[in-house]
């Protein structure tokens, strides 16, 4: 360690770390141990209480406050001669462009989210700066080495997609907890404390054509001088109870299903027992909303206790209440948010209770909230054990040591005598419409999208960028920025609404657009298609785009089969899988080309050979020793993941992109 202290290319190097959580904390600190002098750090976020059992940089004292400067007064307390630069800011900003990051000889990454990880990824490229990415999930962790024009960038090889569920599953017949942990999250917390006006699958949809009067109007509107225990019933009765009755009328539906059983409140909970039902004195303080706790004002102490069927009522009836009486303000404008402890007690018990209807077990709020908050619990160690070996690929690229570099994968379970698999990086894959500006195809309907539809669906949700400019040919289709006067921005908003085909320059088959990101330093160009008809089940955007790296969602998953089965839908709710946190994280198997003992070949993927394979549950993911996948999960502070099986007598590498 003396030795590498002294190094020049460790003394001079000026390092950029983005992230300071749980990868970050410790990162930061064998960094500065390791001879590192000049360190800067991005991070948006604050301090949470939930850091403090592994951001071992963060106090107590320390919630509310900046993790990038915490973290740099932690470690300049004891390495003060050494100069670190906190930046608390999204990476994303503006001001973080290719000039800042071409300042740097490296760029260490321990991002929570895809979107970001692209984001710096471009500019990384853009400026010729080498980026060393990491993750940690649980037990599972991954470095990797990415250099311009000797390995292959972050976006050569597919990421997987969030997993969806058809609406009617969620809606109609849900065989597992996380479809109703989806609809108490999506559908009725979003019902009835979010936007009103926002489209929702969540009011029943009876094949009654007369259907009664009362239904024609909105049951989740809250009449005028009605009191919060009356409505809480009647939204209580109409989703437990009426709708559930009013699914059973088909009964086409329920012949090779379990039939699911109405739940009403006064067969669960008395009137009289309502009127006892908690103590808002103990709830906790409005002037601190994430505070106010059903579970505190009714006496509940353990969130890994499983509540019975009134217990949960009891829940849903008090977290209403609490509402209503203390957050009234916020209906209306409210998310779901992990950190919400009412939230989460509402969408525990509202799930639960659907769970119940449907024969499906209940689960506690502790198991609960890991699901609805894409929760994989962090684990100390491997986080500083992937801190190592991102400072051990760092230095590799200062000494342009390149026949050393490699991508480790840390295992659960011991797999030919290691728990820490090296492997060469992956050649540059030629295809990449990022780093070998491939051009990428677009079926679109040219005469039914609009402008807005390809800025949001694909520009934006699919390529990652902030500040796009639409070209076709000469002609400026769409642009951001603060330098645009009023006429170009009301031009601009006004392409928006017209479709392709009726733009300035009209979009049609064969058209060839130009989309760049000036931050980023990215251009692509994508070749326009022309299709009518889109499958609305399995295409659901109404577009595809082609020759993007990105694992394609199944056809069909568990949820179809008759047994347990869920109907087709034409619409779907997008959820990550129990066991894949994040909405851009998944389960992804992939074949690829055989490895030696010695990790030498480094052909990049087939996507041909590509399928998901999801697990069926947390449980079956917990238990299973040695899963014959690959698994990607972004958690709240690190994210990605892993090789969990290497095969090497059948020829077939596993590898997690």
């Amino acid at each position: 360690m003396a030795s590498l202290q002294q190094s020049p290319a460790i003394k001079g190097a000026k390092v950029l770390m983005v992230g300071a959580g749980g990868i970050g904390c410790e990162l930061l600190k064998t960094l500065a141990l390791s001879g590192f002098e000049d360190i800067h750090i991005i991070d948006m976020d604050t301090i949470e209480v939930s850091n403090l059992n592994r951001q071992f940089l963060f106090r107590q004292k320390h919630v509310g406050q900046s993790k990038a400067k915490v973290a740099r007064d932690a470690v300049l307390r004891f390495r003060p001669h050494i100069s670190i630069t906190s930046h608390h800011a999204n990476v994303k900003d503006s001001s973080f462009n290719v000039d800042f990051f071409k300042q740097f000889n490296v760029v260490l990454n321990g991002l929570d989210n895809l979107d970001a990880r692209r984001h710096v990824n471009r500019l990384c490229l853009a400026a010729e700066v080498p980026l060393v990415e990491s993750g940690t999930t649980g037990f599972l962790g991954q470095v990797s080495v990415h250099v311009k024009g000797r390995t292959d960038c972050y976006e050569c090889n597919p990421k997987p997609s969030p997993k969806t569920y058809p609406v009617c599953t969620i809606t109609s017949t849900p065989s597992k907890f996380v479809h109703c942990i989806v609809w108490a999250k999506e559908l009725l917390f979003a019902k009835l404390f979010g936007d009103k006006n926002q489209d929702n699958d969540l009011n029943v949809r009876s094949n009654d054509s007369t259907g009664s009067s009362e239904q024609t109007e909105d049951v989740f509107e809250r009449k005028a001088d009605e009191s919060v225990e009356h409505y809480g019933r009647r939204i209580y009765d109409h989703v437990f109870g009426y709708n559930i009755e009013q699914a059973l009328s088909n009964e086409e539906t329920w012949k090779n299903r379990n039939k699911p059983r109405p739940i009403y409140s006064s067969d669960v909970i008395s009137a009289e027992l309502m009127q006892q039902n908690g103590s808002s004195d103990k709830a906790g303080s409005a002037d601190d909303p994430l505070s106010v706790s059903a579970m505190a004002s009714l006496g509940l102490k353990n969130p890994q206790d499983l509540w019975s069927l009134m217990d949960n009522s009891r829940v849903f009836f008090e977290a209403l209440k609490l509402f209503f009486g203390k957050r009234e303000k916020e209906i209306g404008s409210l998310g779901f948010d992990k950190d919400d402890q009412l939230a989460v007690e509402f969408v525990t018990a509202a799930a639960n209770i659907r769970a119940a209807s449907f024969g499906i077990p209940l689960h506690s709020l502790f198991e609960a909230k890991g699901i609805a908050g894409n929760i994989v619990h962090a684990v100390a160690t491997t986080n500083a054990i992937v801190a190592g070996l991102i400072v051990i690929e760092a230095i590799k690229v200062l000494q342009k040591d390149f026949d050393s570099y490699r991508m480790s994968y840390c295992l659960e379970h011991v797999t030919q005598k290691m728990l820490i698999m090296p492997v060469q990086p992956f050649e540059p894959n030629k295809s990449c419409c990022v780093c070998s500006e491939t051009p990428l195809t677009l079926e679109i309907n040219t005469n039914h999208s609009k402008l807005r539809d390809f800025v949001e669906k694909i520009v934006k949700a699919k390529l990652s960028m902030t500040s796009p400019l639409i070209m076709h040919g000469s002609s400026l289709l769409y642009e951001v920025g603060d330098d645009l006067d009023e006429a170009m921005i009301a031009n601009y908003s006004a392409n928006l609404e017209k479709v392709l085909s009726s733009l300035p320059s009209p979009v049609t088959s064969g058209t060839m657009l130009t989309v760049e990101d000036l931050l980023q330093e990215f251009t692509c160009n994508i070749n326009i298609k022309h299709r009518e008809e889109f499958d609305e089940e399995n295409e659901p955007d109404g577009m595809v785009l082609l020759g993007w790296t990105q694992v394609p969602t199944k056809p069909k998953d568990d949820d179809d089969k008759p047994h347990t089965g869920n109907g087709v839908s034409t619409s779907k709710a997008s959820e990550t899988d129990p066991a894949v946190a994040q909405a851009d994280a998944g389960v992804v198997k992939i074949n690829v080309e055989a490895i030696d003992a010695s990790g030498k070949k480094r052909k990049g993927p087939d996507s041909k050979d590509i399928s998901l394979d999801p697990p069926s549950n947390v449980a079956d993911e917990a238990t299973a020793a040695n899963h014959k996948k690959v698994q990607q999960i972004d958690e709240d502070e690190e994210d990605l993941v892993v090789l969990d099986q290497w095969d090497i007598d059948t020829n077939k590498k596993q590898k997690l992109r």
